[in-house]
């Protein structure tokens, strides 16, 4: 520096709002809420910036737990039913209620009070990507479905009831239009579709085990349905005693007559495809541990891929 000239040292703090957002955009759920926004006033002000709250994203949050014969089936430690406390307390604070789009780990578990406190404070949500609901109860379920009245998306993890998380969501969201079911899919599942969901347009079956009967059922009964994906699936067939029930191809002409209709069917026809295989060997239950990281967001409907 040139003797006598001055130096003009800018702050942090004294940095553009929109350049701090900016910065902020490239950081995880993790970083965004290590404590930034106490920094000062400008850094608070552009952690809450509804851009970086569009989308709360813990779709690699992991509960550590494990599985036990009784219900709920699984044990969560302590440590990381705390972690997942304060993620959700801070994120949900600085989104002051801008989030849209809420996306959980299939593995994530939640209990009645974080659902319910995320709900409450997230009423604005259009898409939803479901924690497992081991830990939940059916009312709580419904209370949260209830406070998202603008719902038009979900992918939900399997579930041996579904006909009340349906018919809360056609008494709530009047927009409702897609679906993504991350389990087996048989008549009660269908009927449940049929009888509170008349007007689905998007429906995603894919990596599932599904029952023909069942998938006849919607294609004849969702009048509105356009778009359909069973790619990877185990397709079966029941047939009466003595004869077993047999897995048969995508491409039945049964199946194919019958949605010839939609904008858009997507469906597997090689028969050596690995992800089939795979499906197979799981019994359309994915083990998704086992396979590529973050696989399990995958989806051939664009709508409904993560």
């Amino acid at each position: 520096m040139e003797e006598g000239s001055v130096s003009t040292v800018q702050r942090w703090e004294d940095l553009n709002v929109d350049i701090l957002v900016k910065i902020f955009q490239l950081f995880d759920i993790f970083e965004l809420t290590s404590g930034i926004a106490h920094v000062c006033s400008s850094w608070r002000s552009a952690a809450c910036d509804p851009i970086l709250w569009n989308t709360l994203d813990l779709s690699t949050v992991e509960s550590n737990f494990i599985k036990i014969p009784q219900e709920p089936y699984v044990y969560v430690h302590a440590r990381s039913h705390k972690t997942l406390t304060r993620l959700l307390k801070i994120s949900l604070s600085l989104s002051t209620g801008c989030i849209t789009n809420l996306i959980f780990h299939y593995n994530l578990y939640f209990n009645d009070e974080q659902l319910n406190y995320t709900a409450q404070r997230s009423p604005r949500v259009r898409r939803l990507v479901m924690p497992a609901w081991n830990r939940i109860k059916i009312a709580a379920i419904c209370r949260a479905i209830r406070r998202w009245p603008e719902l038009v998306s979900m992918t939900m993890p399997s579930i041996t009831e579904p006909s009340y998380v349906m018919e809360e969501i056609s008494l709530s969201c009047q927009n409702f239009s897609q679906l993504k079911i991350m389990g087996p899919f048989g008549m009660i599942f269908a009927s449940s579709l049929t009888t509170y969901l008349p007007g689905l347009k998007v429906l995603s079956l894919q990596f599932s085990l599904v029952y023909k009967d069942a998938l006849v059922h919607i294609l004849d009964d969702l009048p509105q349905l356009e778009v359909l994906n069973i790619s990877h699936c185990v397709l079966l067939e029941i047939n009466p005693p003595p004869f077993p029930r047999r897995i048969i191809k995508h491409t039945h002409p049964v199946i194919l007559s019958k949605a010839s209709r939609l904008r858009e069917f997507y469906y597997c026809t090689n028969e050596f495809c690995i992800m089939c295989q795979r499906a197979r060997n799981d019994e359309g239950l994915m083990r998704w541990y086992k396979y590529e990281e973050g696989l399990w967001k995958s989806d051939a409907v664009k709508c409904l891929a993560l």
